[in-house]
């Protein structure tokens, strides 16, 4: 995993980096492939927003970007909040690929059997016609 540490408004501390790298350590768990990941820490200047620390990230993942952001009073609450968010994305994300999966199968056996049945039809020989109904 590339991770990627910015600061808006803020010079971002060896202790906050770090504190971000290891939460963000979980994504990694969870992810198969190589991705780049973008952090912005943020501090917002307007005095009447109470949550403003500010942690945003970007996950590129292969097909899809994921985006999360998360603000509290505390920069390190912030960060954790943002970590499940972008965790449960991606298991999201891993079971809808699943889903996908298991679609495409279900649906290719489905057309095989309607072949299967079409070709059982054909080959049978065709019933007798009732009595009455021919003349």
């Amino acid at each position: 995993m590339q991770l990627q540490i910015k600061g808006k408004n803020l010079e971002v501390s060896d202790s906050i980096r770090s504190y971000a790298e290891r939460k963000l350590a979980k994504l990694d768990k969870q992810l198969s492939d190589p991705v780049r990941v973008e952090v912005e820490l943020a501090v917002e200047r307007n005095p009447s927003i109470a949550a403003n620390q500010v942690a945003e990230a970007t996950v590129w993942l292969k097909g899809h970007t994921l985006r999360a952001r998360e603000s509290s009073p505390d920069m390190k609450a912030s960060i954790d909040e943002l970590t499940d968010k972008l965790v449960r994305q991606i298991k999201d994300e891993r079971d809808k690929r699943a889903a996908r999966r298991k679609s495409v199968d279900k649906h290719a056996l489905l057309e095989e059997a309607a072949a299967a049945e079409v070709a059982a039809s054909e080959a049978a020989p065709p019933e007798a016609a009732p009595a009455g109904a021919a003349e």
